[in-house]
């Protein structure tokens, strides 16, 4: 029997969950960092490695065999999967550099990114207030992340923070639209993050050891934040926003997603005392102002 599809408010409604899912990612980055006394790239690329393996190894018996997929939507999965371990390696490594507003912000810039690669290569349309929309949430964004916060450490090198937040959002974009592709392609959602999740962990999975760090040595509770930010923020939040790909299209999907600094700078607020500035206050509700008029038809 056929599923009917979803309705639109169902499908806002697993976004929104997805939102605080993916929006606690950060704060379980700050944990470990906080547990483990490190910020070192090195680090950085151990919890990327850690997230994406123990989200997989969570989803791989869910699943059902892959041999019946398409060919073609596999192989956008694992360049999905390429990007998604390059936007992790480079966006957690950003965090040990500047603060959680800031990197938030800037790696959630990927709308502009996704609209311009639509325009260019997919001709996928925008209407004037969607632009504007983008405009305006880009707009709050580059506020929020040259605000700074008022009462906390930024990082010690918060122009390599950012460089290495936008470098994220860029891979970031790649993977919202190689994993629109492959599921256009008709492969599943649940097939789809498996393989782009696969291709992640196992590209990270040599440069721990490259950079000298390995996988073991760390105290259980580095180990506990690693696994929930893998359910919690991975096989919550990402695939909320892969199953809502096949019924919204991808900019409006990465234009949600510019919610995520909001949640996350309020989180770091309340866990770590990082005080947004009445400049980063503002920015945020510019996005969200942005967000709201590029959703209203």
């Amino acid at each position: 029997m056929k599923l009917s599809s979803p309705k639109q408010w169902q499908i806002f409604a697993v976004l929104a969950v997805g939102i605080v899912a993916v929006s606690m990612a950060a704060i379980f980055v700050r944990f470990c960092q906080q547990e483990a006394q490190n910020t070192t790239v090195a680090f950085s690329l151990f919890i990327a490695f850690a997230r994406l393996a123990i989200a997989s190894i969570f989803l791989l018996p869910t699943y059902p065999r892959l041999a019946s997929s398409s060919l073609k939507g596999m192989y956008w999965a694992m360049g999905a999967g390429i990007c998604l371990a390059l936007h992790f390696a480079t966006w957690i490594s950003s965090l040990g550099f500047t603060s959680v507003t800031a990197s938030v912000a800037i790696v959630t810039t990927n709308p502009l990114w996704v609209a311009l690669l639509s325009w260019w290569f997919r001709e996928e349309s925008l209407s004037r207030r969607q632009w504007w929309g983008i405009i305006m949430a880009l707009l709050g964004s580059v506020i929020v992340a040259g605000g700074g916060n008022s009462d906390s450490v930024v990082g010690e090198n918060p122009l390599l923070g950012a460089i290495l937040a936008l470098m994220g959002s860029w891979f970031a974009s790649g993977y919202l639209l190689l994993g629109t592709e492959a599921q256009k392609q008709g492969l599943s959602t649940g097939n789809y993050i498996i393989i782009a999740y696969l291709t992640g962990a196992l590209l990270l999975a040599p440069f721990p050891f490259l950079f000298g760090v390995g996988y073991g040595g760390y105290s259980e509770n580095v180990y506990f934040y690693l696994i929930l930010m893998a359910v919690i923020s991975q096989v919550i939040g990402h695939t909320s926003f892969n199953w809502s790909l096949k019924y919204l299209s991808t900019t409006m999907v990465a234009l949600i997603i510019l919610l995520e600094p909001v949640a996350s700078s309020l989180l770091a607020f309340l866990l770590f005392a990082e005080i947004p500035t009445v400049t980063v206050g503002g920015g945020a509700l510019i996005v969200l102002m942005g967000v709201m008029i590029s959703l209203k038809k």
